[in-house]
């Protein structure tokens, strides 16, 4: 017996990165939350600031996916 060969399609593989705007989400809100706490927390200890600034990019994370689903990538 002969066999028929077929040929298989190729299944084209998700990107395992990140988009680049949420990166970009997460270095922004980084920044602005070691910023804003610097100022207002001015008379707190250090790692307030650093807390601050892990919460931002915590939150750039939710942010920059939310405005991938919305409006796609940016580059």
């Amino acid at each position: 017996m002969s066999r028929v060969r077929t040929t298989k399609r190729k299944k084209t593989e998700k990107s395992k990165e990140w988009p680049s705007i949420v990166y970009l989400w997460i270095f922004g809100t980084a920044i602005m939350g070691y910023v804003i706490a610097r100022i207002a927390l001015d008379a707190y200890p250090h790692p307030y600031h650093w807390l601050s600034a892990l919460a931002g990019g915590i939150l750039g994370i939710g942010l920059g996916w939310l405005w991938y689903w919305k409006r796609g990538d940016v580059f």
